[in-house]
């Protein structure tokens, strides 16, 4: 059966297990302050926008090539590009038209022209490639950074950083053994409210957290994909090289570009998509270092309870997964409905911590904290990271520094392959319908190891592509 195929994989076996954690997580909704509105958190974020200027630039110049040339390639690209010091040499994509309409953006912000190469393997083989941006639908993002890394090129790779387990690990190892830097595309980690909410959940000022949530609420129109029947490949897309080492399946207009994103055999739901972002901020707050907490055991119930059992999309549109770590819970959830209308008094996405002496609310429009009695109170005066407070801007520019000085990167690899990690594990769960024990040091399933032929953990690979091994 295609993976492209809704299966029923014998999760009502778990419908016993859904109210365990639950209605302590749920919790009493938190109101947020000083008149904030839509769910804005208490104290607005007033800094630039994401795409902001930012005024520093690398002490050399870099030479890059853009492989993905879709809506977050030309955010990153354009970031690139906002630095003189910084020359696009290439576009890359299966689709010439995206190429096309890249190449003659690039001329107009630099009146110069790219050169548009189809397929990736052949910009690696420049030797006028300092590093590339890796844009690519997520089943596409391990070839191209392995690669790169092996021909000497550094990386700035867009989350997730893997389709599954297997492939974040042999990338982890890739970097390790040629030394280059790669910076996954993870720019919350770079934007100021969470750096100072973070600081403030790491400061043991909230007590003893026994308990976390995160969650992003997608927007109807974006969730149902429909039902669409195969049809012709549109001029100028090569398809089979957009398919890559994934399941060559029959096109269908409502698979590809920003919709991949909702298919098993190409990406990994919203979990994958959002995961990295809002799970990643729990995951950061909770740990001493980058090297963040991984669980000990999943469980994760959901469905197309939205789209329903004739949309196309693969992956649940409503998803609650519950992790266990030592000494706390952590609570993902995924759902369909108004964007203004978020979960804990929030946003449409958001993080919060609850201790025994406080909680904090962070979203991408501030952060909040609050008593254990739910009452709002002031927040500290932030601190000087020593950089803007626009999140790409700054994640780019220290890509650019890094690369040339050697240091770790705010979202390197090794991190955010634990981050990825956690979200495949919730898909897993869905799709094997168990609980599953995880032995974060061996990066296998304890007691279903069956779960670990599913593919949030590994694929076999389409002939010709194969995953290098280090």
């Amino acid at each position: 059966m295609s993976v492209d195929e809704t299966v029923d994989t014998g999760r009502r076996a778990l419908l016993g297990l859904a109210g365990i954690g639950m209605a302590t997580m749920a919790g009493a909704a938190l109101r947020p302050a000083y008149g904030a509105r839509y769910g804005a958190a208490a104290h607005d974020w007033t800094g630039p926008a994401p795409d902001a200027p930012r005024a520093r630039q690398a002490p050399e110049a870099t030479r890059i090539a853009l492989i993905g040339c879709g809506g977050q390639g030309r955010a990153n690209l354009r970031e690139f590009l906002k630095r003189d010091n910084v020359t696009c040499v290439a576009v890359c994509d299966p689709d010439a038209s995206r190429m096309a309409r890249y190449a003659a953006e690039v001329e107009e912000m630099r009146d110069h022209v790219p050169e548009q190469i189809k397929d990736f393997r052949k910009v690696l083989e420049r030797k006028d490639v300092d590093a590339v941006i890796v844009a690519t639908p997520d089943h596409w993002h391990a070839l191209p950074t392995i690669l790169a890394c092996d021909a000497g090129k550094d990386v700035f790779c867009e989350k997730p950083i893997s389709h599954n387990i297997v492939e974040g690990r042999r990338m982890v190892r890739f970097a390790e053994k040629t030394g280059r830097t790669i910076q996954v595309g993870t720019w919350q980690r770079s934007l100021q409210p969470f750096l100072d909410a973070l600081a403030y959940v790491r400061s043991g000022k909230l007590g003893r957290i026994q308990v976390c949530r995160a969650w992003k609420i997608q927007a109807p129109n974006a969730a149902v994909l429909g039902k669409k029947m195969p049809g012709p490949v549109p001029d100028g897309l090569d398809y089979d090289l957009w398919v890559g080492p994934a399941e060559l399946v029959p096109y269908r207009e409502n698979r590809l570009h920003y919709n991949h994103r909702w298919y098993f055999n190409f990406a990994g739901g919203m979990t994958g998509d959002w995961g990295v972002h809002m799970m990643d901020t729990v995951l950061q707050g909770m740990s001493p270092d980058d090297k963040v907490a991984l669980p000990g055991k999943v469980m994760s119930l959901g469905g197309k309870f939205y789209t329903g059992a004739e949309d196309d999309r693969t992956t649940p549109d409503t998803q609650i997964a519950v992790y266990e770590f030592p000494g706390w819970l952590m609570q993902w959830e995924v759902h369909v409905g108004d964007q203004a209308v978020g979960l804990e008094g929030g946003k449409d996405h958001g993080a919060l911590f609850i201790g025994t002496e406080g909680r904090v609310l962070v979203d991408r429009g501030g952060w909040s904290i609050f008593d254990a009695k739910g009452k709002p109170v002031e927040k500290p005066a932030a601190r000087d990271f020593g950089g803007a407070m626009n999140g790409l801007g700054s994640h780019v520019g220290e890509f650019l520094e890094n690369r040339l000085t050697k240091r770790p990167t705010r979202s390197n690899i090794a991190s955010m392959h634990r981050t990825t990690t956690v979200c495949h594990l919730a898909n897993l769960a869905y799709l094997a319908g168990e609980v599953l024990h995880w032995d974060a040091d061996k990066e296998v399933v304890t007691n279903r190891k069956e779960a670990m032929r599913l593919l949030p953990y590994q694929r076999t690979y389409r002939k010709p592509w194969a995953l290098p091994t280090a």
